[in-house]
């Protein structure tokens, strides 16, 4: 299944091979260079924009990953947006070979939902989560409160985030999507029992990033 934000670029690339294709048949030389090196181009875009079905655990005591990716950053933070306090922050970087899919690490409430213009530099430096462009989405679970924060990378343009203060979400259902290479940083409870170290790699929906405290609600 192809995200539908990817479907006008996927029908683009089709359209430029298409066109580079004929070229190469009614002129020749050169020209047969063209649908060789967009070949490869239009193949990864459907990659890029893929959604895949995911399955994976679900329970209101665990915080499940947003985003596909690499963590890159484990640091315990003041977070003055939403959560107004002490927090534990895990930042994923996704290459542009990920899925950019976004989901829901909780069952809850949107209770905040706020864009921030900002600078584009590498998503991996601790910088970008204060600096870059970003959507943030607070959300009150049955267990407490989690804040997604999704962030621009270099090239990334567009930040996607699908529900409004007031819907009810889903465990595991898409969040939004960030086109391009980006970053998603997680806040919560920083008494929450981390289930992933620095490095490890998640897949969106299914890694458990870590488990609320005994008696959290």
């Amino acid at each position: 299944m192809i995200a539908r934000e990817g479907r006008p670029f996927v029908y683009g690339g089709v359209l430029v091979l298409a066109l580079t294709s004929a070229l190469a048949m009614g002129l020749g030389g050169w020209w047969v260079l063209g649908p060789i090196l967009w070949l490869p181009v239009a193949l990864w875009i459907p990659w890029f924009f893929r959604n895949p079905t995911v399955t994976g655990p679900r329970h209101d005591r665990l915080i499940i990953a947003p985003a596909d990716g690499k963590v890159v950053s484990i640091v315990d933070v003041e977070e003055s947006a939403f959560l107004k306090g002490p927090a534990k922050r895990v930042s994923i970087f996704m290459n542009i070979f990920n899925v950019h899919v976004n989901r829901h690490p909780s069952n809850g409430v949107v209770e905040f939902h706020e864009y921030r213009p900002g600078r584009f530099f590498n998503a991996t430096l601790d910088k970008a989560s204060a600096d870059n462009e970003q959507m943030l989405l607070g959300i009150k679970t049955p267990r407490g409160s989690i804040l997604v924060k999704q962030i621009a990378g270099l090239v990334a343009r567009r930040i996607v985030c699908d529900p409004h203060p007031g819907s009810e979400v889903t465990q595991g259902d898409r969040l939004g999507l960030i086109r391009f290479g980006s970053r998603v940083d997680t806040f919560f409870d920083p008494r929450a029992t981390l289930r992933v170290n620095l490095g490890d790699r998640t897949v969106a929906g299914r890694t458990v990033l870590a488990e609320w405290p005994e008696g959290s609600s």
